[in-house]
């Protein structure tokens, strides 16, 4: 038997298993909507760390058993479990919601197919609908806009990146739409220099992009000599243009799913200046929605305060008085009023929730204004913990 036919061999049998695996992890999710559906009336929350804690074990002991590396389990399965936990939060969200899945929801965001905020709006909507009507917008005025007239049900965001920081347009247009928040999502972001051939880095003399991929990976571009940029309104348009323009000294600063999409090929990946690269979307409807009990709640809202000293650190300390985790605060001016600023606040809380309830009050009595923008579920899935000595040892305990 040649080494050919061997080898063909072995590929149909990896391909029959990676269609088992397809179907047991199907079969897994359906098991886990149960689990949900359970918690209903007992309201437990979603996620129970220290079940997850003794199944990773269980799984690294068995694993370790069958010559598989303990990394190598930790890591599958906390995808398993966050894939698990997102679904049972957002059939929970429905319930709570009243609301009857439809087939079909209409969905703005930034740019074309393609765009990262394209990918974040099908990510966030694969677990609550069969379709997604997409609707490219040019701006993010046009997405608040496009939601406020009823052209779509959903406007997708993108608010902040861990390397370029806040988009403070978007936090300039949240003081003055009524649309709520109403859910978040975080995106893993991996910038790629992309080309029609996969051109070398000295064959290029143009790249295309958008304002924030390029902040993203300036480290990266400043090493480059006798670069020409040209700013597209969105990536999507970038990878249009390049596509378009179909030459190999031109090349975009993209996503490798958006470059698929586009034909285009990966000249250099992972330029961005930091290795962990996120960033975080939230999705804005015109009315707000219920968080079920069972789940992990942020609330957003933006307050201004008296010009006087101290009056911010009131405020903060009215939080820390109620054991409300806050884990973000942005300063943006007050539009027709120099020098004042409006403060916007996440905090780990239900909006609904007594301590939330309690702080609210107190900072409406040292205030001068506070909006609510939105409570929505937290899906910021942290991995559960287990001793790092276990894995290290890749041994039984």
């Amino acid at each position: 038997m040649s080494k050919g036919v061997v080898l063909s061999q072995v590929r149909e049998e990896i391909t029959a298993l990676d269609q088992q695996l397809l179907k047991l992890f199907a079969r897994r999710r359906a098991l886990s909507l149960s689990v949900a559906q359970s918690k209903v009336d007992t309201v437990k929350n979603v996620r129970d760390h220290q079940r997850e804690e003794e199944l990773l074990i269980d799984l690294i002991q068995r694993g370790h058993k069958l010559g598989l590396d303990a990394h190598y389990i930790s890591k599958l399965f906390h995808v398993v479990i966050e894939d698990s936990v997102l679904n049972q939060q957002a059939w929970l969200q429905e319930r709570a919601n009243h609301q009857h899945t439809t087939p079909i929801s209409r969905v703005a965001f930034l740019g074309a197919k393609g765009s990262y905020s394209y990918l974040a709006s099908h990510r966030y909507f694969s677990r609550r609908v069969e379709k997604i009507t997409e609707i490219g917008c040019p701006s993010f005025h046009q997405i608040i806009s496009t939601v406020e007239s009823g052209q779509a049900e959903f406007g997708m965001l993108p608010l902040e990146n861990t390397s370029s920081g806040s988009i403070n347009e978007v936090y300039d247009l949240l003081q003055h739409t009524s649309l709520s928040i109403v859910g978040e999502l975080t995106q893993p972001v991996e910038h790629c220099l992309l080309t029609m051939d996969g051109s070398s880095l000295t064959q290029i003399d143009t790249i295309y992009c958008h304002a924030q991929p390029y902040q993203q990976c300036s480290q990266f571009l400043l090493k480059l000599n006798n670069i020409k940029f040209e700013f597209c309104d969105s990536s999507a348009a970038a990878m249009a243009k390049v596509y378009e323009i179909n030459q190999p000294n031109v090349a975009v600063i993209g996503s490798l799913e958006g470059g698929v999409l586009y034909g285009l090929q990966t000249s250099e990946s992972k330029i961005a200046n930091q290795k962990e690269n996120h960033s975080r979307f939230i999705v804005v409807a015109r009315k707000a929605v219920e968080v079920a009990i069972q789940i992990p709640a942020k609330t957003t809202f933006i307050m201004s305060t008296e010009q006087k000293s101290g009056a911010l650190v009131d405020a903060l300390i009215v939080l820390k008085n109620n054991n409300i985790n806050m884990t973000k605060l942005e300063s943006r001016p007050i539009q027709g009023n120099p020098w004042e600023e409006m403060f916007y606040i996440d905090v780990e809380a239900n909006v609904h929730s007594e301590s939330m309830q309690i702080a609210l009050k107190q900072l409406n009595d040292i205030a001068k204004d506070i909006k609510i923008l939105g409570c929505y579920p937290s899906e910021h899935i942290v991995p559960t913990t287990i001793p790092q000595v276990l894995i290290d040892s890749n041994t039984p305990v």
